[in-house]
């Protein structure tokens, strides 16, 4: 198992042409963090899960997630950036979405549900390029806190967010809860 500064290394020497769907799964895959290594980024409020910052450059950004039990994101995309994520604590469902339909004029669409992928430390995953729409679930059935790491590239502050309820969908601003191992000022309050 790799440390989390390890596990950053490694991706820093991945040049932007390799930094690409197969090769980054792979690294996942071939680089388990050790949990114990996180925990100066673990930030879990019983409120919603937190998106605490570890790393940040031009070609990616990797966070950690942390989410309590029965936690989940609401419906979103991510703008068209590539995401791969892995989880070395707990165990995480992703629910794809399948777009019907999407007005721009209205900010209506349709979605239907698609696959869903467990991820656990052993198995890790990515957003499917034909399929990036999806909810991340810590199903309450699974009884334990996650943390899952994910890497985005390119960095981005925004997604589109979806709503089955109401058809509908909406540009969102993103934000951390934690840069670096310290709370950010919206999350001192």
């Amino acid at each position: 198992m790799k440390s989390i500064d390890q596990f950053v290394e490694g991706l820093c020497r991945l040049s932007e042409p390799d930094f690409g769907l197969e090769r980054v799964t792979a690294y996942l895959a071939e680089n388990p963090v050790a949990p114990e290594s996180l925990r100066p980024y673990l930030l879990y409020t019983p409120t919603h899960y937190t998106r605490n910052l570890i790393y940040k450059c031009d070609l990616f950004e990797l966070m950690v997630v942390c989410w309590e039990v029965g936690q989940f994101s609401r419906i979103h995309n991510h703008q068209g950036q590539s995401c791969w994520m892995a989880v070395p604590i707990g165990r995480l469902a992703v629910q794809n979405y399948e777009l019907v339909r999407l007005d721009p004029k209205s900010n209506y669409c349709e979605l239907r549900e698609a696959n869903r992928v467990i991820m656990d430390p052993q198995h890790p995953s990515c957003v499917e390029p034909g399929m990036p729409i999806h909810s991340v679930l810590n199903l309450a059935e699974y009884g334990q806190r996650a943390a899952s790491l994910h890497v985005y590239s390119h960095p981005y502050d925004h997604c589109l967010v979806y709503s089955l309820e109401s058809n509908s969908y909406c540009d969102v601003p993103l934000f951390y809860d934690s840069e670096y191992g310290r709370p950010t000022p919206q999350t001192l309050g």
